[in-house]
């Protein structure tokens, strides 16, 4: 695969800066509703925890 062009360098990071200035009122908002909100940490690391588990006896399996 050859190295992408100058013009085609600048055509991503064009459309990059688009997507971000499109979607900074949604992040924006997300983010403070994420400093408002309690955290729950158990909600997520046993689902961490039970997948990490199930991949270590599936390696123990082999």
């Amino acid at each position: 695969m050859e190295q992408p062009s100058t013009w085609e360098f600048i055509l991503y990071g064009a459309a990059a800066l688009l997507i971000i200035f499109w979607f900074r009122p949604g992040i924006k908002a997300s983010l403070e509703r994420s400093r408002e909100a309690q955290a729950d940490w158990p909600a997520f690391l046993v689902p961490v925890v039970l997948v990490v588990a199930f991949v270590v006896f599936l390696v123990a399996m082999t």
